[in-house]
């Protein structure tokens, strides 16, 4: 059996390369990063979208409530209503992720 890796990116690895980098505390790293995601969960919350220069847009969706099918027994579900975060990235962003170097 195969198995799969992954190589996530854990809030403690962002904290250690900030620590790395800046040289400022592990606690301080790791403090400045969770602040970091409330602040923008809050924005997404508060405003339904959250745009951030040369990164690209969340938007928070509404789905509504729809039927859903398994493709395997073919029973159907009900599919609550429910949010989804979205992201669009900055043209900026997307070059950089390419290597492209056009402005």
């Amino acid at each position: 059996m195969k198995t799969i890796s992954r190589n996530n990116t854990h809030k403690k690895n962002i904290a250690l390369n900030i620590n790395h980098t800046i040289g400022i505390p592990l606690s301080y790293a790791a403090k400045i990063i969770d602040d970091l995601i409330s602040i923008l969960i809050s924005n997404v919350l508060t405003k339904n979208q959250l745009k951030i220069k040369n990164f690209g847009v969340f938007n928070l969706k509404k789905k509504n409530k729809r039927i859903g099918r398994n493709p395997k027994n073919k029973t159907n579900h009900e599919i609550l209503e429910r949010n989804v975060l979205t992201f669009k990235s900055a043209i900026v962003l997307s070059r950089k992720v390419n290597n492209d170097t056009k402005k």
